[in-house]
């Protein structure tokens, strides 16, 4: 019983919850430096490369699925396109996002604690929304998801109509919420500069 409220409460309140971490983090990392950038930086300019190709994919990937479910959320079982080969493409993306962004940071920490608490963090939130939607749905839900697996994709279920219909209003307002990852980019470089510039004390991180 414990354990639903606080599933439920972590699903209520998701979006709160993953701004204080953010920001927790953003502490975190700005009194940090990393360990492969002062001794290692061939390695430390590789991690950021890597960082940069997961949030670019993160990116268009975010936007690939919002193409297919702006406006039909809970209204329309999407099953076409990503949504044909993993039942939560959005946060499959988003993880590849904030693994991406722990690569950012030059370190090896970051990532290791972005996907340890997305592991601990999303499940919940997934359990919550699919219950919804097999509430919803019914049968047919049922049936998509013993077909189509629920977080890492299976490529060879794939498929796509010939034409989609797309509410451009509702995919306008999801597109901004992909973008963030491509600033990400940006923001964090910009960042790291002032940190390394005006900070003097900093602890190290692999």
């Amino acid at each position: 019983m414990q354990q639903n409220r606080i599933r439920m409460f972590i699903s209520n309140h998701r979006i709160v919850l993953s701004r204080i971490i953010v920001l927790l983090l953003l502490i975190f990392w700005l009194m940090s430096r990393s360990y492969w950038s002062l001794h290692h930086p061939i390695f430390a300019s590789f991690l950021f490369m890597i960082g940069t190709i997961l949030v670019g994919i993160a990116g268009m990937g975010r936007m690939w699925c919002s193409l297919y479910i702006a406006g039909y959320k809970n209204k329309k079982l999407v099953s076409s396109g990503p949504y044909s080969i993993m039942r939560n493409p959005l946060y499959f993306f988003s993880m590849l996002g904030a693994l991406g962004a722990g690569f950012l940071t030059q370190t090896l920490t970051f990532p290791l604690i972005l996907v340890t608490l997305f592991a601990l963090y999303y499940p919940a939130v997934i359990q919550r929304e699919e219950g919804d939607l097999e509430r919803i749905f019914g049968k047919v839900y049922e049936e998509y998801r013993q077909k189509v697996p629920s977080f890492f994709p299976k490529l060879s279920l794939y498929s796509d109509p010939d034409e989609y219909i797309v509410k451009p209003s509702t995919f306008k307002t999801h597109l901004m919420s992909a973008i963030w990852f491509v600033w990400a980019i940006g923001i964090i470089y910009f960042l790291q500069t002032l940190r390394d510039s005006f900070l003097d004390y900093q602890f190290t991180l692999f």
